[in-house]
């Protein structure tokens, strides 16, 4: 009796895109892009506060009048969806790891991880803990409130963390890892995510010190 060869078997393991550890990945890149898109208009945007009430509250208006209102709800349905979907694929892609993954491997790899690295899954959760939307007045009064400013800051410096890791990542995801870039794009993930954490920390600090007011 001929055997039959296994690979020529249907597998019980086969699997669809997003079931592979590459299909997350290309997810997590890509909704990363989205979001870290997100972060930095809205820090943009957020510099208007210095230019007083009146540019800072023509700015919330628009992103309220948009598309005659549905556009700011199309766009906040585009972010729950890739926030969802990023941290989807974050808890499978971590859950798989720690099923596939000996113990001394992982005691390796924590040795030479970066800080940005080893705290994704920690600074991820803390930013979606903190999704803040206001006008001037809000803006100014919740930041006098020390704990609020205190709490914003260090979201942002998770934020910074979890961009300058993201960023080195889903370029390398999405086949852009190179050595002769590799200078360039560890240079770009440091620099956007020092930009806006460093520019979002300048908010709460210049309203407590009464530069905003």
């Amino acid at each position: 009796m001929a055997a039959v060869d296994p690979t020529l078997a249907p597998s019980a393991q086969a699997t669809g895109f997003l079931d592979s550890s590459v299909g997350k990945k290309v997810v997590m890149a890509v909704t990363g892009i989205v979001l870290s898109g997100f972060v930095t208009v809205h820090m943009l945007g957020n510099l208007q506060s210095y230019m007083g009430p009146v540019p800072f509250n023509h700015y919330a208006e628009l992103l309220h009048t948009m598309i005659h209102g549905a556009g700011i709800w199309v766009f906040r349905a585009v972010m729950v969806v890739a926030v969802l979907l990023h941290a989807w694929m974050a808890l499978s892609l971590t859950l798989a790891n720690r099923a596939a993954r000996p113990v001394g491997y992982r005691a390796t790899q924590l040795q030479s991880a970066t800080l940005a690295s080893r705290t994704m899954r920690w600074t991820g959760s803390i930013l979606g803990s903190f999704i803040k939307g206001d006008a001037y007045h809000n803006f100014v009064t919740g930041f006098q409130v020390k704990w609020t400013a205190a709490f914003y800051i260090v979201a942002q410096v998770c934020l910074g963390f979890h961009l300058w890791h993201g960023v080195w990542s889903l370029t390398q995801t999405l086949g852009w890892s190179h050595p002769r870039y590799n200078v360039l794009r560890r240079r770009i993930a440091m620099t956007l995510a020092v930009l806006v954490a460093g520019v979002n920390i300048s908010f709460p600090i210049a309203v407590l010190t009464g530069l905003i007011h």
